[in-house]
């Protein structure tokens, strides 16, 4: 068994906009080419219609460093740690031959994001009652997520996460042979979908540098079936609507969800774990206004890891570029965080200064029988 190595076969489109802008040199003009491709692809994509359907459902928060949250920018909180906030998001969308498809993004399993070393050792430090009742609460498993949106997991044609911290892989794809202190191979929960990953992401999981290992689970693609492992090298479009963009810097192979709604374009990823980040000099969270500020930033990284901190800034002004307008304040662009820092008092003062809450458009309809 071997991953597909051209995403082609599968149905999807790689697109090259973003081709020159992302090796424009020096680094001080990308922005700028940035912008400018950017526009270019949402007029084409825009062009192309809309997706069908987006649902988003809670799955789990988890406790997460204030000081990773907003790259040591944000002030006061008496509480080391906020809570983040992972939602399923089920898009439907058709193919570029009419055809309806499932795109399920972000489908996390607690039990293999507990494996991760920097949550085995809180775990450890706090003890696992409190670790998971207090800095964790679980809203949903991914099969009762899919059950509210009416569907099974036979029902997905495609899995894709922005990154694989904390993802065991072995979970969800199933394995060919037995994980060590289990008697048989696991089945693989999506039984019919492709998994799209950028390369060097998988790559990654396989091999990381100890200043990625903290958040990567170990062993978390050992053996998997990979007959629909799909790897993606750059940017693709599954169909109308909907397309993955590459955007490295938080690690390697960081990928952001965009699709296009009646309320325009979205975009996805953990780049920033609140508005705040990709807008700071809108934020009212203590330190991030005055750190951007200070420093002449337009936003403020998410950074539990720094593999590329020029990369992950370059790409989150790539995705604030591709977002249109919030509908309900157009001063924040739709730039969806896929583990969103929720609005609750008990973290005062590290409040986000906008939530998005989720995105809910048109009807999830269940596979034809």
């Amino acid at each position: 068994m071997a991953a597909v190595e051209n995403p082609e076969p599968v149905g999807l489109r790689p697109f090259h906009e973003f081709d020159e802008a992302n090796a424009t040199w020096p680094r001080g003009d990308r922005l700028e080419a940035i912008r400018t491709a950017a526009d270019d692809f949402r007029r084409r994509f825009k062009g192309q219609g809309q997706v069908r359907a987006v649902r988003t459902v809670d799955l789990v928060s988890a406790g997460y460093p204030t000081r990773y949250a907003f790259g040591g920018a944000a002030r006061g909180g008496p509480n080391p740690y906020v809570n983040i906030l992972n939602r399923l998001v089920v898009v439907q969308f058709e193919d570029f031959e009419g055809r309806p498809r499932t795109l399920c993004w972000e489908p996390t399993v607690p039990e293999g994001s507990s494996e991760a070393p920097f949550y085995a050792q809180l775990i450890e430090r706090y003890g696992e009652w409190l670790s998971q009742n207090v800095l964790a609460n679980r809203y949903n498993t991914v099969e009762g997520a899919l059950s509210q949106c009416g569907l099974t997991p036979g029902d997905v044609d495609f899995v894709a996460f922005d990154h694989l911290h904390v993802q065991d892989m072995r979970i969800l794809m199933g394995t060919t042979r037995p994980v060590e202190g289990e008697y048989e191979p696991r089945k693989p929960v999506f039984p019919n979908a492709s998994f799209l990953c950028q390369r060097k992401e998988v790559d990654t999981l396989r091999s990381p540098h100890p200043m990625q290992w903290a958040w990567y689970v170990p062993g978390g693609m050992d053996h998997v079936i990979e007959d629909n492992l799909v790897l993606i090298d750059g940017d693709v479009e599954l169909g109308v609507g909907i397309a993955l963009v590459s955007t490295p810097g938080h690690t390697d192979g960081n990928q952001s969800l965009v699709v296009n709604t009646p309320d325009g374009v979205w975009v996805s990823s953990e780049n920033g774990v609140a508005a705040d980040n990709w807008h700071p000099h809108l934020s009212k969270i203590p330190g991030v206004r005055k750190e951007a500020e200070l420093m002449g930033r337009e936003v403020i990284l998410n950074s539990n890891t720094l593999e590329d901190s020029i990369d992950q800034y370059d790409s989150m002004v790539k995705e604030k570029a591709l977002a249109d307008p919030n509908r309900a304040d157009p001063r924040w662009m739709n730039v969806f965080p896929s583990s969103e820092l929720p609005a609750w008092k008990r973290q005062w003062p590290i409040v986000p200064s906008f939530t998005y809450g989720g995105m809910n458009y048109g009807s999830i309809e269940p596979a034809a029988s």
